[in-house]
């Protein structure tokens, strides 16, 4: 009778000490807030990778923070947004991780490069990146890579990705489509020039004919000429890449918040290793 009786009390010891302690992540199937351990901090910095965590440390314990980043990765992969990490969205996360974040790092050839700096959109990047030219652009912060063609522009280039993995990498990087500036880098043949780039497609409709005019152009932009020249390429309409003195479409001014990437870019830039 006894040692039912301090049986019976280990047992509801146990669970009172389970349902006040922190999920561990090694015996939970799904990662949730309160989850902590080797498996969270593996997902931060998978997250962190991918420009969805922000925070500046790795913590390995899943609160608010790790949710949110969570929460915004789900989103833009049309998985249910309920900020937990179970079987579909850890087989997703890993696997994009894998085979757009970790493989398109550094595809930059700096071997090639000759001139390198802040070059003045008017004088100089405006005749070197021509209108119908491809670039290797590379986040600053992240170290990851895409490829851009420029398609319009003339305060400042108008530019698309070339495929559907180049939007891809562009949304990882900015965690999703904003106005939200960057700073780049641009290599357009033997140039390496310090740039500044929001990712916001605007102006466009992929399934339209380029500069005919239509309807509910992307970005809020109503009825005028489709700013998309790239087909199939996972978005439409164009994105802004601002350099040194460029200016803005509609107001005709330079940009202090492009102009402050354009700057940080180029100090980047000039402590490369070329």
């Amino acid at each position: 009778m006894r040692y039912k009786s301090l049986l019976r009390i280990a047992i509801i010891c146990f669970v009172v000490f389970m349902a006040w302690s922190p999920i561990k992540a090694s015996a939970a199937v799904t990662l949730k807030r309160g989850s902590s351990g080797t498996e969270v901090t593996k997902l931060q910095k998978t997250l962190k990778e991918m420009g969805y965590y922000t925070y500046p440390k790795i913590t390995g314990y899943y609160g608010s923070i790790t949710e949110s980043a969570v929460k915004r990765f789900q989103r833009d992969y049309s998985i249910s947004a309920d900020g937990k990490v179970g079987k579909s969205t850890r087989s997703a996360l890993y696997s994009v991780g894998k085979s757009s974040s970790l493989e398109r790092v550094s595809i930059m050839n700096t071997a090639t490069a000759t001139k390198a700096g802040s070059f003045d959109w008017y004088d100089t990047v405006q005749y070197i990146w021509k209108r119908g030219m491809d670039a290797v652009v590379t986040d600053v912060e992240t170290g990851k890579s895409f490829e851009l063609r420029r398609t319009y522009g003339t305060n400042h280039a108008d530019v698309e990705p070339l495929t559907k993995d180049d939007a891809r990498m562009i949304k990882e990087i900015w965690g999703g489509w904003t106005w939200t500036r960057r700073a780049v880098i641009v290599q357009v043949d033997d140039y390496i020039i310090a740039g500044s780039m929001s990712a916001m497609p605007h102006a466009g409709v992929d399934s339209q004919r380029a500069e005919k005019v239509v309807s509910s152009r992307s970005g809020g932009y109503g009825r005028g000429y489709n700013l998309d020249a790239v087909k199939n390429n996972g978005v439409s309409g164009v994105m802004d890449l601002h350099f040194k003195n460029s200016r803005n479409h509609n107001t005709n001014r330079v940009k202090k918040a492009h102009q402050v990437m354009v700057t940080k870019a180029a100090v980047f830039i000039k402590n490369m290793d070329f």
